[in-house]
């Protein structure tokens, strides 16, 4: 078995506030999206290597009603390397911080934070 590539879909009520962070703040680039009515049901996000999903509650129960009872479980948890945290944190500007930029044992810096869907994410920079 060969894997090419995993990537995270994360479920939230609204996906068009997820697409501006990624994009506006962290300079993502939309590669695609479904519509839901006057909504985004599902959109895609790509900078690099680097790949993110969002799909919206409802897109999900049109898709698949009996992933109802799992679909609002959440939150999702990620963790992100970068290169430069100090660039990062600049870039996240007014995002809620849930974890205070910090220096772990195993030699990371990092910082974690809420975003728009409450899911969290903890950006690390290794090897200063």
């Amino acid at each position: 078995m060969n894997v090419k590539k995993i990537t995270a879909v994360l479920l939230v009520e609204e996906v068009e506030p997820c697409v501006k962070f990624w994009v506006e703040q962290l300079g993502f680039t939309k590669t695609g999206e479904v519509p839901e009515g006057d909504k985004v049901g599902f959109a895609m996000m790509q900078k690099g290597s680097a790949e993110i999903m969002y799909q919206s509650f409802s897109s999900v129960h049109q898709d698949n009603p009996n992933y109802d009872a799992v679909a609002r479980r959440g939150p999702t948890f990620l963790y992100v390397e970068v290169d430069n945290l100090a660039e990062t944190i600049a870039a996240i500007k007014g995002a809620e911080v849930v974890m205070a930029e910090r220096t772990t044992f195993y030699g990371a810096r990092e910082i974690g934070i809420k975003d728009p869907g409450g899911h969290y994410i903890t950006f690390a920079q290794f090897g200063e």
